[in-house]
């Protein structure tokens, strides 16, 4: 097979991965390597002077040893089939770098023969760019559940930033939809490169020169809308994966019909729940920026974020006890909890009433977006004059900010893909 159609197999088999964003880390270019990283981040951001930057997303191969229900490179699944030798994607990954293509690779991989074997050939790959080639620039690669511990950590070794797929919400969504998977094999390379992290910041603290494992951290991805897990559920798992692997950042995928089965949502008329997607990512954020707890946003009664306004407006019409919060001698931490201040203007509030006391004119000059706040403020005792509002009014004026798809029942929902065959 020619190497551009295995590259148009293999970069069509990765698309479904979301889970590539900044790289997360600082590295200038060194003399005699090719390439470099920087924190503003790599995959479709863009850096101060306008320029797109972005990586070579990728599989080493699409032959699978696992029938995963909801994945479109499932053994079972009739579908051409290819994969790279190290040698041809360490070609492509420094052609298209020459040719100012790419600034970083994003490599993952079906399960070929089984996880060490895979693992191996990863490794192999990513060593011939580091050492043969030179490659100095941003690699994130996916460590494989079930391989041996060692060729976890030599995989961390050589890439910047490294993730494991949770795959689904639970471990009965697993088992069912994919079988040949288990909750504590994708947990235990989680934990290890979380230890190895650790280990490594420590080594280098006493020695600068010491190796550096997987510096940009570790994220996973997990499908939404495959199985009937609740938001409540996945948030929770979320809070929980922050708190004991120290994870960078979480995914979330809306389950494309990719392919067919008893056991998902059948395809015909099938939407993907992309408006679920974002609000989940919203609340990901309160989560990892805004000092929110898993059990504030979503509790039994309501286990289900609202789809017609963001979660942290949801939140505060739930307690509006709380509210409203005079600017002048609010804390961070309660000025974080008020729609339309994020964390920069938070900060920029508390420099600027130091030097004497804010207006809502001057708010907005501070990047608040008062077109929310304003509900939930006063300043120096005072809210915006002439704003007298109801509780129902306040839900009305919040829904009417959101964008119109939003406010149907049935929301209109575009697909991010064509769906495959």
């Amino acid at each position: 097979m020619e190497l551009l159609d295995k590259l148009n197999i293999l970069a069509d088999a990765a698309k479904y991965d979301a889970a590539c964003t900044s790289s997360g880390l600082d590295r200038s270019g060194r003399p005699g390597t090719v390439g470099s990283t920087m924190m503003a981040g790599c995959c479709h951001s863009f850096s101060a002077d306008g320029r797109c930057i972005s990586l070579l997303k990728v599989l080493f191969t699409n032959y699978c040893v696992y029938d995963c229900q909801y994945c479109v490179n499932r053994r079972s699944n009739d579908l051409p089939r290819a994969a790279f030798t190290p040698r041809e994607l360490c070609e492509l990954t420094m052609g298209f770098y020459r040719r100012n293509y790419i600034e970083g690779l994003f490599l993952s991989s079906a399960v070929i023969q089984n996880p060490d074997y895979t693992t191996e050939q990863m490794i192999e790959t990513l060593r011939l760019l580091r050492e043969e080639y030179r490659f100095g620039g941003y690699i994130h690669a996916k460590a494989i559940p079930g391989a041996n511990p060692l060729l976890t950590y030599r995989l961390g070794l050589l890439a910047d930033r490294l993730s494991v797929n949770i795959e689904l919400p639970s471990a009965q969504s697993l088992s069912l939809l994919a079988p040949d998977k288990k909750k504590w094999a994708i947990l235990a390379p989680m934990g290890q490169i979380r230890d190895g992290i650790s280990v490594s910041k420590q080594e280098r603290r006493l020695c600068r020169h010491a190796p550096r494992f997987a510096p940009a951290g570790q994220s996973t991805q997990m499908i939404v809308g495959a199985t009937g897990e609740s938001d409540r559920h996945i948030l929770s798992l979320t809070q929980g994966l922050y708190d004991k692997y120290q994870l960078k950042r979480v995914f979330y995928s809306a389950y494309m019909p990719v392919s067919t089965s008893p056991l998902l949502p059948a395809p015909q008329g099938f939407q993907p729940p992309l408006l679920r997607e974002h609000r989940l990512y919203q609340a990901d954020w309160l989560l990892r920026f805004y000092h929110f707890r898993a059990e504030e946003i979503l509790d039994e009664g309501q286990p289900d974020l609202d789809l017609r306004m963001d979660p942290k407006c949801c939140w505060a019409l739930r307690h509006l006890e709380f509210f409203p919060v005079e600017v002048n001698r609010a804390d961070y931490e309660a000025l974080l909890r008020v729609p339309g201040i994020g964390v920069r203007s938070a900060r920029r509030i508390l420099t600027a009433r130091r030097v004497g006391p804010l207006t809502f004119e001057g708010l907005k000059r501070l990047g608040v977006v008062l077109k929310r706040a304003q509900y939930f403020l006063t300043c120096s005792g005072r809210p915006l004059r002439g704003l007298h509002v109801t509780e129902d009014g306040l839900l009305r004026h919040l829904l009417a900010l959101e964008a119109p798809a939003t406010l149907s029942q049935e929301p209109v929902q575009l697909s991010l893909f064509d769906s495959a065959g």
